[in-house]
């Protein structure tokens, strides 16, 4: 009965300790060397683990509209330092400027978030090294 018992704690921490593997790199996902920079209107925000998520409408030079999305860290950690953000922080239409790492295909038009600004009234994220994430 004992060497049971001893299978079945083993299996649970081995089961447990499975996740913290399983997570995504983002050099996988994004170009980390590189930044841009885009310009729009929000059309979401996904405050939600583990990563939250804002949706931008932005024109293209060509006058065409895409939406790019836009990953950001979890609500926790959006929630620590001298900048707080919550569900109430960014609304949609709120005019926005981010920087941020490419995703490593173009044509999905996702950034990994660096810097967020909306210049309406000077409210900014990403300028303080504790507003960073990984």
């Amino acid at each position: 009965m004992t060497r049971y018992l001893g299978a079945a704690v083993a299996v649970a921490l081995f089961a447990g300790a499975a996740p913290v593997g399983a997570h995504h790199s983002f050099a996988a996902t994004y170009v980390e060397n590189q930044s841009i920079t885009i310009e729009g209107e929000i059309v979401q925000f996904l405050l939600r683990n583990p990563h939250s998520f804002v949706h931008v409408m932005v024109k293209e030079p060509d006058g065409t509209q895409q939406r790019y999305v836009v990953e950001w860290g979890a609500p926790a950690q959006l929630a620590e330092g001298k900048v707080k953000v919550s569900r109430d922080t960014i609304k949609p239409g709120d005019h926005v400027i981010i920087t941020g790492n490419p995703g490593r295909n173009a044509s999905d038009r996702r950034i990994r978030m660096l810097t967020f600004q909306r210049p309406s009234d000077g409210w900014s994220w990403g300028l303080l090294p504790n507003e960073k994430f990984n």
